[in-house]
């Protein structure tokens, strides 16, 4: 009888399953997303507006997790760049009268090219985390006078109405939320794409250990800058999107306290570089800043208190800190339990 023959494994299988199961997270997250209206809040305008709106950090933050979870590179200036993204959207819509998808490209294409300079900029001059930190809250906060300052533009601190966007896309609608859910999810597969590419072993060499991945072959200005552009640009396709679904934007609405902080928060706390981090720490995030709604200063002291703690304490993020914490629980359980069921054999002489 001969034997029978077993075909060779394809190249490219090993590699489409690896993909397979790197997206499975995303699967999971998409589907819960999906889920959570009829479960939940479907009939309640105000549910649906928080919901949005931790959506709306969440999406902020995998574009920050990724300039500085992955290149070391930190940017305080999520707001000034979602607001890149969102008046210039407003802006050429009112002004040139270009529709609302013409106008969220070029307003996403101004705030890519913002956070590519930014980053060009702290290449060149090579600037550690704090400087460029220093260097882009500079940016931030000279961009919010700047949007004061030019009231024919932007309204000032009135702010600016913008029109043109469906109702059922407002913020406080099913449709606004689906819109940034699909948002989120975009983001994430794009996150996960890059981490599993030949770039996204460039981000962590720079984000471990620079010298090694440079000596290593790693460009870093090249990479740095790849990841401040498409990282700057969602983040500003997330700033123009809410310009429309809210109808209305001011200096507050992007404003370093109401955005940066909320988003180095949320990212530190699910964990620096990790998928789900962002998602899930917008979600845990969004119930507290609700229950602090009504205590104003005691917030932004809580929040920058927790992110020292975060720092000090959990340098790679809280909930990344308490998987592994678990995972070391359950392999000394799991020995202990080994030990056990071999001192049984030994005194019952079954076993060595």
């Amino acid at each position: 009888m001969e034997p029978t023959a077993t075909s060779a494994p394809r190249p490219g299988a090993g590699l489409a399953s690896a993909s397979v199961r790197a997206l499975l997270p995303i699967v999971a997250a998409a589907a819960v997303l999906a889920v959570l209206p009829p479960l939940w809040f479907e009939h309640s305008t105000y549910t649906t507006g928080l919901a949005v709106e931790a959506l709306l950090f969440a999406a902020y933050g995998v574009g920050f997790n990724l300039i500085f979870g992955s290149t070391n590179q930190l940017f305080l200036c999520v707001g000034a760049i979602a607001s890149v993204g969102g008046y210039g959207a407003a802006i050429l819509a009112d002004k040139a009268s270009l529709p609302i998808m013409a106008g969220v490209a070029a307003g996403t294409a101004i705030a890519a090219i913002t956070g590519g300079l930014l980053s060009w900029i702290a290449v060149r001059r090579r600037l550690d985390v704090i400087f460029t930190g220093i260097v882009t809250l500079v940016f931030s906060l000279a961009f919010g006078n700047l949007l004061l300052g030019k009231r024919d533009l932007t309204g000032g601190d009135t702010g600016k109405v913008v029109t043109g966007a469906a109702i059922r896309f407002a913020d406080n609608q099913l449709g606004g939320y689906y819109l940034f859910a699909g948002v989120v999810v975009g983001f994430l597969v794009v996150f996960r794409l890059l981490q599993v590419s030949h770039v996204g072993w460039a981000f962590r060499g720079l984000r471990d250990d620079e010298l090694a991945a440079v000596l290593a072959g790693v460009a870093a200005a090249r990479y740095r800058i790849y990841a401040a552009v498409v990282g700057s640009a969602m983040i500003g396709l997330t700033g123009a999107l809410y310009a429309y679904s809210a109808g209305f934007i001011s200096p507050s609405t992007y404003a370093f306290d109401q955005v940066d902080v909320r988003v180095l928060v949320l990212v530190a706390f699910g964990g620096l570089g990790t998928l789900l981090g962002p998602l899930i720490g917008a979600g845990v995030f969004e119930y507290v800043d609700q229950a602090l709604t009504t205590s104003g200063q005691l917030r932004e002291a809580l929040y920058g208190a927790f992110v020292i703690a975060l720092f000090l304490g959990f340098r790679r993020g809280f909930v990344p800190t308490l998987v592994t914490l678990a995972s070391r629980v359950a392999r000394g359980r799991d020995r202990r339990a080994e030990w056990r069921a071999a001192a049984a054999r030994r005194l019952s002489g079954k076993g060595p």
